[in-house]
């Protein structure tokens, strides 16, 4: 019998992790309202007020996301998308809110050669080499 082998490709993350600090009288307010069955727990508690939060300043993000001239949402740069990038000779001001991702497969040259500047509010994933080759055009 031969044995199936199948390569597993991690999976990419749908949210970043983040570390906040809060002060003791906060922290137990929410366990009191998670305790109370208000939320599942302290991450469903702290997602809720944050969507809350950015519910309440929509027009504004909207408003600066037209002024910066950002990609909202995911955008993903494969190794065909930057060489086609610079066999047309074009350089890439690349602006996302949001997720921006590098394929693994794209070279520190390659993307030193494409990538004018990297502008990214939310999260970046590149290979930790691209993310040195670029280091200084990240903003």
């Amino acid at each position: 019998m031969t044995a199936s082998i199948q390569e597993l490709r991690p999976k990419a993350a749908d949210s970043e992790k983040i570390t906040i600090n809060l002060g003791f009288v906060d922290l137990g307010q929410i366990d009191l309202l998670v305790q109370e069955g208000f939320y599942s727990n302290r991450t469903d508690f702290i997602r809720t007020a944050i969507r809350n939060q950015l519910d309440r300043h929509n027009d504004n993000v909207k408003k600066s996301v037209e002024r910066h001239q950002l990609d909202l949402g995911l955008r993903h740069f494969t190794r065909q998308d930057l060489e086609a990038a610079k066999a047309a000779g074009e350089r890439l001001h690349i602006q996302v809110l949001g997720l921006a991702s590098i394929a693994p497969d794209v070279t520190p040259e390659l993307a030193r050669d494409t990538i004018a500047s990297l502008h990214v509010l939310g999260a970046l994933h590149a290979s930790a080499a691209v993310k040195e080759a670029l280091r200084d055009r990240i903003r």
